[in-house]
């Protein structure tokens, strides 16, 4: 997220891939990353930083800057952990994922792989939030509480010492991360099975095929991956208006935030040429050739809540409300 003046870093956001049918395969990250003394070199030895929360020239408050070491402790960059290695996020990659979070008043924060605290206690600095960080190991875990008290978040941040795969984040809103490949694969579905609308932001690696809904560039090396966690929509759904009376069937399958399929509607079929997911709430176009070579298209936007869906069909410049009763469940399609 940017400062409290809303200036934020220069980056590019990417759109995850619009759909044009219902196989998105997409290649997936694999094998063991290797980290060189060349790169720990540029990335630089932690170094002690002074906490700060200076004002700057319009009001506003400065991001500040993690303390990666104390006179307690000093952490090396790739020292050894549980199936990673510590490499703090850069402060130009961190605000860019804070502000892909669009982080709300009500959020709650978790960072998996919390290491010095950096990401929690600025989430919680900046934008006045409750935040947890999951960390292996101990002494990272007790040197991101003595940063967070530094910074004056002590009250509104949690540190545990555990294992991510073993740890309940389930009430998280939004959660980050900065794994290896493998280990992104392996969360991927306790992700999935989260709340639907649950943000998440991966440093570095992606989610193999779950495409990104964004992915932000800094540069050519300086990369992350934002998702928002679909509900399940995969089904046959019995569509009626608004006097209850049957009009459809809208028949869904699904593909992580992507949806193709066909819609009824008044007894004719249409081919669902693109939808999506984003949380709770469902878009799609749709469209066919009459008998008489006529394109006949109509778009649709509403919300799907467990098995009810509502929303809101265009069709020839004409608006229908319309709900929807999910009638046969196929609950693949989040994997």
């Amino acid at each position: 997220m940017p400062k409290k003046d809303h200036r934020s870093p220069q980056k590019r956001q990417t759109r995850g891939p619009r759909p044009a049918g219902i196989s998105w395969p997409m290649q997936a990250s694999c094998g063991l990353v290797m980290i060189t003394a060349g790169l720990l070199a540029w990335l630089g030895a932690p170094r002690l930083i002074a906490w700060r929360s200076a004002p700057d020239s319009e009001g506003g408050t400065d991001q500040i800057q993690a303390i990666h070491g104390d006179d307690l402790y000093q952490p090396s960059v790739g020292q050894d952990g549980k199936n990673v290695i510590w490499v703090p996020t850069q402060d130009d990659l961190m605000q860019a994922m804070l502000e892909a979070l669009n982080i709300q008043p009500d959020d709650i924060l978790y960072d998996l792989g919390s290491g010095d605290g950096k990401i929690v206690i600025n989430a919680a600095q900046q934008y006045n939030i409750n935040a947890v960080g999951i960390e292996y190991d101990p002494q990272l875990v007790e040197l991101a509480k003595r940063n967070a008290a530094r910074a004056g978040v002590e009250d509104q941040t949690t540190f545990v010492r555990g294992d991510i795969f073993q740890e309940d984040f389930s009430n998280a809103s939004a959660v980050a991360l900065y794994l290896l490949p493998e280990l992104n694969l392996k969360l991927k579905p306790t992700i999935l099975s989260m709340r639907p609308g649950t943000r998440v932001v991966s440093n570095t690696f992606d989610m193999g095929t779950w495409p990104a809904d964004t992915t932000i560039e800094l540069d050519r090396s300086t990369r992350a991956y934002y998702w928002v966690v679909p509900a399940r929509v995969q089904g046959r759904w019995q569509l009626e208006d608004s006097t209850n009376n049957t009009v459809g069937e809208l028949d869904l399958r699904q593909e992580f935030q992507l949806v193709g399929g066909e819609v009824v509607i008044n007894g004719e079929v249409f081919t669902i040429l693109s939808g999506r997911m984003e949380g709770e709430a469902i878009t799609f176009t749709y469209g066919h050739r009459t008998a008489n070579g006529d394109r006949s298209h109509g778009s649709f936007q509403g919300t799907v809540r467990a098995d009810r869906l509502q929303g809101t069909l265009n069709k020839q410049a004409k608006q229908q409300q319309l709900t929807g009763r999910l009638r046969a469940s196929q609950r693949q399609g989040l994997t």
